[in-house]
């Protein structure tokens, strides 16, 4: 059973919990502990840390990682989705939603995000599983907004979030922590107003 904490600076008020969701191509899922080994594989691999680490991760990081998601998770309500096709059950990374701590200017508040497997890319799955990430943002969980914080260096990103109809504010800057150093994001976000517009457009 999930007990919901939330800090209320940092974390907006939702009306239910975040679901599993099927798109017409993905499994979009809680992560468990057993994901690990796949989840590890696809962490290991620079392309996917390139931004903002420009490395993989070692298994204890991306152990770290999931068992953080997880916590987060039973704590909030909602977080990262694990990622797999439906056509072969892989795992090819996350997409979901989560806090932005890393940016204290604009919280509370939401964004959704993404990192796949380089295997992954061109094929749509970012965009597809960002677009089921806002749809229940805006309907189970109930919420206004939601941001987009891809690195300027990033464009493949950025490009994602135009797609789903996302506004670029400006450019953010996002403080060093132990594990990086300063970089500078693009600062997207959505209305409720301009989901429904997109959605009716689409």
């Amino acid at each position: 059973m999930i007990r919901l904490v939330r800090n209320r600076h940092e974390v907006p008020p939702i009306l239910a919990p975040l679901p599993d969701v099927t798109t017409a191509r993905l499994d979009l899922r809680r992560f468990e502990p057993r994901d690990l080994d796949e989840l590890a594989a696809v962490f290991a691999l620079e392309e996917v840390w390139r931004f903002p680490f420009e490395r993989g991760l070692a298994r204890s990081e991306t152990k770290r990682f999931l068992d953080g998601q997880i916590a987060n998770w039973n704590k909030l309500g909602f977080g990262i989705w694990a990622a797999r096709t439906l056509d072969d059950g892989r795992l090819i990374g996350f997409v979901g939603i989560s806090v932005p701590r890393f940016l204290p200017e604009i919280l509370p508040a939401v964004e959704v995000g993404w990192r796949l497997s380089p295997s992954a890319w061109g094929y749509g799955y970012a965009t597809e599983g960002a677009a089921a990430a806002l749809d229940q943002s805006f309907t189970t969980l109930g919420l206004d907004s939601v941001y987009s914080v891809p690195q300027a260096g990033n464009p493949r990103s950025a490009r994602v979030a135009e797609r789903l109809g996302m506004s670029l504010l400006r450019q953010v800057d996002i403080p060093a922590n132990q594990r990086r150093g300063a970089i500078v994001g693009l600062l997207y976000e959505m209305s409720r107003q301009d989901w429904l517009r997109h959605r009716g457009s689409g």
